[in-house]
């Protein structure tokens, strides 16, 4: 079986920096999960996102969401074939092991919602059939947080069902420098089939094994119980799906570093991630002008490490 480190490996080879990015996809990738990236134009999100479908070896389709994209361009519609006399089933890209929605949040809610049954329940409905999608099956998510204009906030349910959000930030200058000689030039060629469909689920069932004592289980429990106490910013904490993720991406991150045992760094470490979009933060964030990540550090710091 391939090592996760040997993906991690090649998705470094096209992606220069934003470990953290690389470290979130590969997380959700063993962990079952969605990401959404956030962060300005030009950062690599869409890249590493297609850097990772090459590199897995599976099925991936890209959806470009706009104003105009209906659910039907999602998951598909019902013609009816003349010849045959009766209705047909045309699938659509949502169908695919790796499916990439870029600027999710370009289309209005009812097209956003087309993705809510495909990310929860790995099936999608058309008409009077019911169709699973491949296994596995990631979305991710792209958001450009900078140019509001002609964009449509994601319904708290669509967010509650990605895995993790992860912020993308500037490179560093010496990172910028690589990044010119990468790809100042020729296109360099992405990673491809690296690693088997049979490697992630293998990666996946390896990852469910590894032992997540009762004391970390309630540290979850307790780190997502933080967020739902009253909180001057706060109107609203996580759900327990969010608990899963912690738990999910934890043994996820464990097995990714060769350890079948959790550790509370592990908890500690994706706990950022899970909770920054599950939480409901109120007008006062805005008109005091504090920084949700500060919102989110402070209620994971309030929470004694077992």
């Amino acid at each position: 079986m391939t090592a996760p480190q040997t993906l991690l490996d090649a998705l470094e080879t096209t992606i220069v920096g934003q470990r953290a990015t690389l470290d979130a996809l590969l997380a959700a990738l063993i962990a079952g999960g969605h990401v959404l990236l956030e962060g300005p134009p030009g950062l690599a999100k869409t890249l590493a996102c297609r850097a990772l479908a090459s590199a897995v070896g599976g099925s991936f389709k890209r959806i470009q969401f706009t104003p105009d994209l209906l659910p039907s361009d999602i998951v598909g519609t019902r013609i009816f074939d003349q010849r045959a006399g009766e209705f047909t089933t045309v699938l659509g890209p949502i169908f695919a092991n790796l499916v990439l929605a870029d600027e999710v949040n370009r289309a209005p809610a009812k097209v956003q919602s087309a993705l809510l049954e495909g990310m929860q329940e790995h099936q999608v409905t058309i008409g009077p059939q019911t169709f699973p999608l491949p296994d596995p099956f990631v979305v991710t998510a792209t958001m450009n947080p900078l140019d509001s204009e002609g964009t449509y906030a994601l319904p708290l349910a669509q967010m509650d069902r990605f895995l993790v959000k992860i912020l993308v930030d500037y490179p560093t200058a010496d990172e910028e420098v690589r990044i010119l000689e990468r790809f100042g030039g020729e296109q360099p060629a992405l990673p491809r089939d690296v690693v088997s469909i049979d490697d992630v689920l293998r990666w996946r069932h390896r990852a469910r094994a590894v032992h997540l004592e009762p004391r970390l289980k309630r540290y979850a429990v307790e780190l997502v119980g933080a967020s739902r106490q009253k909180h001057d910013y706060v109107d609203r904490g996580a759900s327990p799906r969010a608990t899963l993720a912690l738990a999910a991406l934890a043994r996820a991150r464990a097995f990714v570093e060769g350890r079948d045992f959790a550790l509370p760094d592990d908890v500690r470490a994706v706990a950022p991630a899970v909770l920054r979009h599950r939480l409901a933060f109120n007008y006062r964030t805005l008109t005091d002008k504090v920084d949700p990540e500060t919102i989110v550090a402070s209620i994971v710091a309030a929470v004694p490490t077992p």
